[in-house]
């Protein structure tokens, strides 16, 4: 094999992965490939391992002064709601706290993805709205996620809304139910610590009864144009709510949901959000993930499904994220 002195070599040549140089048809030099330039797959690996390594670090999540009440809501379906509500729930309660999932949509997905039976006649959220039964004979465990109980909802809740109209105090039920059953938990000295409270994709009563029952209201918006369309909305009624029955309810928690790094249009979406919403969007967003549409089909959540996967990593650090927020620790 020939070898050309330097200088020699051909204009606009190459260098082949075995050192040999190839003649280029281009006139003007190519410069060499920067070593230290990152790639976006080499940005990605570097992310996951990193984000792995900051879940690993921590082995129980700080249990909060009090007991926090969110409700997670978003009139708009498909936005991750449930997936959110679960896998968050599941996230604080492999980290050591004791958590409380109320499945408020009819359709019973987050009971399906926590494995709880909720066919139809299966007690659950209806009995304890519409019909007054104590939570604590409803409520069920998870059983791949110890600390963890769920209130499931099952098809009889669809009715709920038409029953609920009839009803004295109706806007406040689901409060009161939830307030009664907290105060028995900690007079038996097993205090939750979170409770999630998933909306079905509606504006109706059983989510007011959810947001006059939360303290804190959890937003998951899928980085799309359209899910930006009916926030304006939501956040409207729960400025009424706010102003008519419940004081203390906030908008404290704002959750970017099926992010792709590769699109222009999640990172246009995600910069309108963070530059309207300021710090109560989560610095995690939750990327779109194959592991984490699979989980549900397997009566999982994504963090016993694959706890390695994007998905199950990014929403355990969302989870300490919540955790760690200032309002955490501070008692009303």
């Amino acid at each position: 094999m020939t070898h050309l002195p330097p200088g020699d070599e051909p204009t606009g040549g190459v260098r082949s992965d075995h050192g040999v140089q190839v003649a280029s048809s281009f006139a003007r030099p190519v410069p060499a490939p920067d070593q230290h330039a990152d790639t976006p797959l080499a940005a990605a690996a570097r992310e996951h391992v990193d984000l792995a390594q900051r879940v690993q670090e921590i082995d129980a999540f700080r249990r909060p002064a009090e007991t926090r009440i969110f409700v997670v809501a978003n009139q708009k379906g498909g936005v991750g709601k449930t997936t959110t509500t679960v896998n968050i729930a599941a996230a604080l309660a492999l980290k050591g706290l004791r958590v409380l999932v109320v499945d408020l949509d009819p359709q019973g997905n987050a009971s399906t993805a926590l494995d709880v039976e909720h066919s139809e006649g299966t007690p659950g959220v209806y009995e304890a709205v519409v019909e007054g039964v104590p939570i604590e004979d409803l409520v069920r465990p998870a059983p791949a996620l110890p600390g963890l109980t769920v209130l499931p909802a099952s098809i009889d809740l669809a009715g709920a809304e038409i029953e609920l109209v009839s009803l004295v105090a109706r806007e406040t039920r689901l409060d009161k139910a939830i307030q009664t059953h907290l105060h028995q938990r900690a007079a038996a000295g097993d205090r939750i610590d979170y409770v999630l409270i998933d909306c079905p994709p509606s504006l109706g009563l059983l989510t007011v009864n959810a947001m006059v029952a939360g303290r804190e209201v959890l937003i998951p918006i899928q980085c799309e144009y359209y899910a930006l369309e009916g926030l304006g909305q939501l956040l409207r009624n729960i400025e009424l709510v706010r102003s008519h029955l419940n004081p203390d309810l906030d908008v404290s928690t704002i959750l970017l949901t099926m992010y792709d790094a590769r699109t222009n249009l999640s990172a246009g979406v995600a910069h309108e959000v963070r530059e309207h919403f300021g710090s109560q969007v989560l610095t995690t967003a939750i990327p779109r993930s194959v592991r984490i549409s699979e989980a549900p089909s397997y009566q999982q959540t994504v963090l016993t499904y694959d706890r390695s996967s994007s998905g199950a990593l990014s929403y355990l650090e969302a989870a300490r994220e919540i955790t760690e927020a200032p309002r955490a620790q501070e008692a009303r």
